[in-house]
C-alpha cells in the first residue's frame, strides 16, 4: 500500500482544479487503509467564512460563504496526514468523491521515545523546562524542531519556563501546585493513549483553560477517542533506559454505546547513558466510556504510573576532566550490584470522570471531577549521627559521620594542592589515583562505622533516608462551548482544586544499626533538638525524624473566551479570574524555632486575574499575518511562598503575585509547496520570588559573629525579559522528499535588581543583604540561540528516513546572586574591603557562556502490511558525531565575597567552582512493533 502515491495526487490536482465551485461542495472521506469512513475531518477552505467537519459516514457539505477565485481546500485530522488541494472558484456545483486520507501511524513519525529526557529535566523542582508537552501536540515546523531536536540541550521555547505553560488531561490541569510545574513522570509509559492533544501555542485561544505564555496541552484520554485496534513494541535505548515492553488494545466505540481501552507498559536500566542511574517504571491505564445517547457520555479514566530512577550528579570541570561525561558520584557497588544513594521515587494514580453533555447543536458542556493521592521521595544518606552523653545538666552530642560523597572537595587532588606555598603533591596524587580508579561510594564503610558506634554504646552515625511527599489532591473542572454560528463562538469555564501536601523525613536504611538519634549534630542545647515534644528521639527504619509539616492549598477560578470569524480576520478575547489559598501546619517543635514551628501558620491569600486578545488576518487563502497580546498576574507556587518551610511558618516578606505580559506578531504561509512561519515575540515577567538553599562562608558580620552557616537565600522583586524570533519552514522538493529548517534566536535576561534576604538556624534574626544586581545578566536553561537544517524521505514503499543538523549557542550558567550583592566587597567585620580591586571583581563576577555545538542526529523507520496488520521497525542516532557539549550549571555559592572567591578562583583547580551538567555522547533508540 503506498503511502504517498504521485498519480493519485496528481489527478486529485488536476481533478480540483478543473472543477468549478459553487452553490454546494460535498465530498466523502476516507482511510486509505482500511476504506472505512472517516468522521470528524476538518476540512476548510481558505477564506471562506465557514469551516466544516465529517459527519459519522465521513461526508461533509458546503452550501453557504463560498468564495470565488482560487483557493485551497484543506483536510486534517488527528493521526492523518492533512492534504490540500488547489481550487479554482466558479458557479457551478461540485461533487468530489471519495477523499482517501492516509494515516500519520505512529511507527511513520519521529517517535517520542527517542527524546529520553535526562535526570534534571524530568525533575519538577528544577529550573529547566521539559517541552514534552509539544510532543505530539502539533504539526507547526518549529515546534516540532524543538519537541524532537532540541530537547536534549534544555531548550525551551521562547526562553519560558513550563510553570508558564498549562499541562490538562481530560480538562484537568495536572501543573504541580507546590512547584507551578508538570509532573511527567505521572503519567510516563503511557505514550500510546497519549497521543490525542490539543495543543495552542503561546497565549492562543483553549478551549479547556485561559492557558499561558508557554502554550497550553490537553490530552484526551476518553475511550470512545481511540480507534478500534492494538498494539504490541519493544524498544532497547541507551539514554535514560536500556529495555522497554509496551501494550494496548482499544475497542472503539461499540454498537452498544461502550467503549474500552487498557495500556500497559515497563521501562527498565540497571545503569542508562549515566552510570549508575537505574531506572525501574511500570505503566497502567484503563478507560471505560459509555455513551447513553447523543446527548450525554460517560468517561472512566485511571492510570497509576510507578516509577524510581536514580539521579545524577551535578559535577565541576576537575571532576569532569578526571572522569568524563558518564560520571556520576551518587552510586557505589554493594555486594556485586548497583546501588544509587540519590534515587526519586513517584507512586501517584490518578483516576477520573468525565461527563459530555451536548445540550444541542450549538452548546457542548464537559464536566471532570478527579483524585491524585501518593507518595514522592528523593533519597540522600544523613552523615549527621551522633551518640547522647549527658555531663552534669547538659546534654553532649558526639559524631558526625564524614561527607560520603565521593567528589566532596576534599578528597579531590585540587584540595590537597589549595595552597601554592606548601602544596602536599603526594596526598594530591594519592587523591588523583583513589579517585580515578574507583571514585564511587563505599556503603561497605557505612556498616562497619554504625557497627562500630554500636559497639560503644551509641547509636546510628551513617543512615539512608527520603524527603518524602503525600500528597491528596481533589479537582473539578467544567467548561462549555456555545457556537452561535460559523462567525462567532463563545467558551468558558471554571476549575477548583484543593490540595493536602504532608512533607516529612523517612528513614529508609540504619545499616546494621537499630536506632537513630533525631538531633541536629551541629547545634547545641536546646536548639539541636528538631522535636521539642520528643527531644533525643531514637528513631528506627520507617520512622518520621528531622522535619514534618503540612501544606494546605486551594485554587479556584474561571475564563470566559470570545472567538469572531469573518471572511478576512479571526480575532479572540479571554478574561480570568481566580483565588488561591496556601497555610502551612507544623507537626514537629523545632528547637531553633520553638514560638513558630509548630501548629497553623498565617494564611496567605492571592487573587489573580488576567486578559488576552488576538487577531489573524488572512492575506488570502496561503499567507496569513497574526499577533497575540496578554497580561495576567499569576500567584508564588506554594515552594517559594515560606522561607524555611522544613522548620518555621515564617512566610516569604513582601510575597506578591507575579505580573505578565507578552507579545508576538507573525507571518504564516501554507500551500501545498511551502509551509512556513516566523514569529517576533516578547515578554516580560516582574515581581517573582524565589527561595534557594546552600552553604555560604564569607558573610558579613556587621556586628554579628556569624560568618559561614546554611542559608536559606530568598530573592523578591525579580523581573525578566524575553524578546526573540522564531521560524520554520518546510519545502516538499517532491511528494516523497522534504526539506526544512527551523530556528529561535532569543535573548533572555533578568531585567531588575532583585532584593535579597537570608534566614538561618545559625542566626535568629532575618540578613537582609539589599540588592543583587542581576540586571542584564542572560537567564539560565538551555541555548537562547538554536538553529536547525534537514530533510525527511518516505518512500511509497513504507519506509522513510530523517536527518537534521542542529546548532546551538548563547547557554549561559546560572549565576549566584549573593555574590552580587554589598556582601561581596564587605569584610567579615562588615567594613568595606581595603583591598577591593574593581577590574578584578567585574571578571570574577562575569557569566560564563557555555562554548557552542552542533548536534546531528538521523531516524528512520519500515513497516510491512500483513493482512490488515502493521509490523515495523523505528531505530534513531542521536548525536551522532559524539559531541561533548554542556547543557547546563551553576556556581556555587560557598564563597561569597571577594577575598574569598579571588582566592579559590586563582587556583589551578578552585576548590568550589561552578557545577555543570553534561549531555550525553551518542545515543540509540530502536524499537519494533506489531499493530493488530
Amino acid at each position: 500500500m503506498e503511502i504517498f502515491s504521485f498519480g493519485r495526487i496528481l489527478f486529485s490536482f488536476l481533478f480540483l482544479s478543473a472543477a468549478a465551485f459553487g452553490q454546494q461542495v460535498s465530498g466523502l472521506v476516507i482511510d486509505e487503509v482500511s476504506g472505512e469512513p472517516l468522521s470528524s475531518v476538518t476540512v476548510t477552505i481558505s477564506n471562506a467564512v465557514v469551516e466544516k467537519s465529517t459527519d459519522v459516514d465521513g461526508t461533509f457539505v458546503f452550501s453557504e460563504g463560498l468564495p470565488q477565485g482560487e483557493q485551497i481546500l484543506t483536510l486534517s485530522k488527528n493521526g492523518f496526514f492533512s492534504k490540500h488541494f488547489p481550487l479554482k472558484i466558479t458557479s457551478e456545483d461540485i461533487k468530489l468523491g471519495q477523499i482517501p486520507l492516509v494515516p500519520n501511524l505512529p511507527e511513520m513519525q519521529r517517535q517520542t521515545e527517542i527524546i529520553s529526557l535526562g535526570d534534571h529535566e524530568l525533575d519538577e523542582e528544577q529550573s529547566v523546562s521539559n517541552i514534552s508537552g509539544l510532543l505530539q501536540a502539533s504539526k507547526d515546523v518549529f515546534l516540532n524542531a524543538a519537541a524532537f531536536d532540541f530537547s536534549p540541550t534544555f531548550f525551551r521555547p521562547r526562553g519560558y519556563d513550563s510553570e508558564y505553560g498549562k499541562v490538562l488531561i481530560n480538562g484537568i490541569e495536572m501543573n504541580k501546585i507546590f512547584s507551578g510545574r508538570p509532573l511527567w513522570s505521572n503519567w510516563g509509559g503511557l505514550n500510546d493513549v497519549q497521543r490525542h492533544q490539543e495543543f495552542s501555542a503561546g497565549t492562543s485561544p483553549s478551549a479547556v483553560s485561559f492557558g499561558g505564555p508557554a502554550g497550553t496541552t490537553n490530552i484526551i484520554m476518553r475511550a470512545s477517542q481511540y480507534t478500534h485496534g492494538g498494539k504490541f513494541s519493544y524498544a532497547v535505548a541507551n539514554r535514560s533506559y536500556s529495555g522497554r515492553a509496551m501494550g494496548s488494545y482499544h475497542s472503539g466505540l461499540l454498537a452498544s454505546g461502550w467503549a474500552y481501552s487498557f495500556s500497559v507498559a515497563r521501562r527498565f536500566a540497571e545503569e542508562s547513558f549515566v552510570e549508575g542511574t537505574i531506572y525501574d517504571a511500570n505503566s497502567i491505564f484503563a478507560s471505560v466510556e459509555k455513551k447513553f445517547s447523543e446527548a450525554h457520555s460517560l468517561n472512566f479514566t485511571g492510570f497509576y504510573t510507578p516509577n524510581k530512577r536514580g539521579r545524577n550528579s551535578p559535577n565541576t570541570r576537575e571532576v569532569f576532566d578526571l572522569k568524563g561525561n558518564t560520571y556520576n558520584s551518587y552510586w557505589g557497588w554493594q555486594e556485586g550490584e548497583i546501588r544509587n544513594s540519590r534515587v526519586q521515587l513517584v507512586e501517584e494514580p490518578v483516576f477520573m470522570l468525565n461527563h459530555a453533555w451536548n445540550v444541542n447543536k450549538a452548546l457542548e458542556i464537559n464536566t471532570a471531577v478527579a483524585y491524585q493521592f501518593g507518595k514522592m521521595g528523593n533519597s540522600r544518606i544523613e552523615y549527621g549521627g551522633s551518640r547522647l552523653y549527658r555531663e552534669g545538666a547538659e546534654d553532649i552530642f558526639l559524631g558526625g559521620g564524614s561527607n560520603p560523597d565521593p567528589a566532596y572537595y576534599q578528597k579531590l587532588p585540587s584540595y590537597f594542592l589549595r595552597f601554592s606555598d606548601a602544596p602536599h603533591f603526594r596526598e594530591a596524587y594519592l587523591a588523583e589515583q583513589e579517585f580515578r580508579s574507583f571514585g564511587q561510594i563505599n556503603w561497605d564503610e557505612f556498616y562497619l562505622a554504625n557497627e562500630s558506634a554500636t559497639a560503644a554504646g551509641g547509636n546510628a552515625i551513617y543512615a539512608l533516608y527520603e524527603d518524602r511527599t503525600d500528597d491528596r489532591q481533589f479537582s473539578a473542572a467544567s467548561n462549555f462551548r456555545f457556537e452561535l454560528n460559523a462567525q462567532f463562538a463563545l467558551t468558558g469555564g471554571v476549575d477548583f482544586r484543593q490540595l493536602e501536601s504532608e512533607n516529612f523525613a523517612l528513614v529508609l536504611d540504619l545499616f546494621g544499626a537499630t536506632s537513630f538519634l533525631d538531633v541536629d549534630a551541629f547545634s547545641t542545647g536546646s536548639k539541636a533538638q528538631n522535636d521539642l515534644q520528643n527531644p533525643n528521639k531514637l528513631v528506627s527504619e520507617n520512622d518520621i525524624f528531622k522535619y514534618h509539616y503540612s501544606f494546605n492549598a486551594t485554587k479556584g477560578g474561571g475564563f470566559l473566551q470570545a472567538e469572531f470569524k469573518l471572511s478576512k480576520t479571526e480575532t479572540y478575547l479571554a478574561v480570568e479570574t481566580s483565588a488561591t489559598t496556601y497555610r502551612r501546619t507544623g507537626h514537629f517543635q523545632n528547637g531553633n524555632f520553638p514560638e513558630n514551628s509548630l501548629g497553623e501558620s498565617q494564611e496567605i491569600n492571592f487573587g489573580n486575574y488576567g486578559a488576552k486578545a488576538g487577531l489573524t488576518y488572512k492575506l488570502n487563502g496561503r499567507n496569513y499575518l497574526s499577533t497575540n497580546l496578554s497580561w495576567f498576574t499569576k500567584p508564588p507556587a506554594l515552594r517559594n511562598s515560606f522561607s524555611n518551610a522544613r522548620q518555621n511558618n515564617d512566610l516569604v516578606l513582601g510575597l506578591t503575585s507575579e505580573k505578565i505580559m507578552t507579545a508576538d506578531a507573525g507571518y504564516q504561509v501554507r500551500t501545498p509547496w511551502l509551509t512556513g512561519r516566523i514569529t517576533g515575540f516578547y515578554g516580560l515577567f516582574e515581581d517573582a520570588a524565589e527561595v534557594s538553599f546552600y552553604y555560604a562562608d564569607g558573610l558579613a558580620g556587621s556586628g554579628r559573629d556569624v560568618t559561614n552557616a546554611f542559608v536559606q537565600e530568598i530573592m523578591t522583586g525579580i523581573d525578566k525579559r524575553h524578546v526573540g524570533v522564531e521560524f520554520g519552514l518546510e519545502i516538499p522538493l517532491t511528494p516523497t522528499l522534504k526539506i526544512r529548517s527551523a530556528g529561535s534566536i532569543g535573548e533572555y535576561i533578568y531585567h531588575s535588581n532583585p532584593n535579597i534576604y537570608l534566614t538561618s538556624d545559625d542566626f535568629t534574626e532575618a540578613r537582609h543583604m539589599g540588592q543583587t544586581i542581576l540586571e542584564g545578566y542572560s537567564l539560565p536553561g538551555g541555548p537562547q540561540r538554536a538553529v536547525q537544517g534537514g530533510f525527511e524521505y518516505r518512500d511509497p514503499a513504507y519506509w522513510w528516513i530523517s536527518a537534521s543538523a542542529n546548532f546551538f549557542s548563547q547557554s549561559f550558567i546560572d549565576v549566584a546572586p549573593l555574590t552580587r550583592t554589598r556582601n561581596f566587597q564587605t569584610d567579615l567585620d562588615g567594613l568595606p574591603l581595603l583591598n577591593f580591586d574593581e577590574n578584578i571583581a567585574k571578571e570574577l563576577l562575569r557569566q560564563e557562556e557555555f562554548d557552542s555545538y552542533m548536534l546531528v542526529n538521523v531516524a528512520g523507520g519500515k513497516s510491512w502490511k500483513i493482512k490488515n496488520r502493521f509490523l515495523g521497525v523505528f531505530a534513531s542516532l542521536n548525536n551522532i558525531l559524539d559531541t561533548t557539549y554542556t547543557t547546563g550549571g551553576y556556581e556555587q555559592s560557598r564563597n561569597v565575597n571577594y577575598t574569598l572567591l579571588k582566592a579559590d578562583m586563582e587556583r589551578d583547580k578552585p576548590l568550589f567552582g561552578p557545577k555543570y551538567w553534561f549531555g550525553p555522547g551518542t545515543t540509540y533508540y530502536a524499537h519494533v512493533y506489531l499493530r493488530f
